[in-house]
């Protein structure tokens, strides 16, 4: 039985936004890599998002971001300690490798990552050019006559 949770009676009015909402069910659904590392998805206004992704214990080179064809892949290596000094007694904090994917939607682009306190911050913004933003068109009463033919 699958937990993932169905946007779909959200979604159901936006007609033409097909990839946006893809953005939001890619990001519920990595079942390929279960549920590590944990991830949040954050709204910070109208155009702006941030993938937070818990990454304990990884420093920058361990991480690797990567957006090709429209797909975010975040790829996390396992690093070695080589301090052979340390015994653990219990080992709770996760160093394995991990990769998630998410399918970005039309104009979302990756505008920045950083990471601070275990934490990978990935922040997306959508650009939509001015030629694939909506424009009203004026209703202009009926002619009799069309161009071009008769009415």
């Amino acid at each position: 039985m699958s937990t993932a949770f169905s946007w779909a009676p959200l979604l159901r009015r936006s007609v033409g936004f097909d990839r946006f909402n893809d953005l939001f069910e890619s990001l519920d659904g990595n079942e390929a890599t279960g549920s590590y590392p944990p991830y949040n998805v954050e709204r910070h206004g109208e155009d702006h998002y941030r993938i937070v992704i818990a990454a304990a214990g990884m420093q920058e080179q361990d991480l690797d971001v990567q957006v090709e064809n429209g797909v975010l892949t975040v790829t996390g290596k396992a690093r070695t300690v080589s301090d052979q000094s340390i015994t653990y007694l219990h080992q709770g904090i996760a160093r394995r490798e991990f990769q998630l994917f998410f399918r970005l939607a039309d104009h979302i682009e990756v505008s920045g990552a950083n990471l601070s306190h275990g934490l990978l911050s990935i922040d997306l913004a959508r650009h939509v050019p001015e030629e694939a933003k909506p424009r009203r068109i004026p209703i202009s009463p009926r002619q009799d006559v069309i161009e071009g033919g008769k009415a």
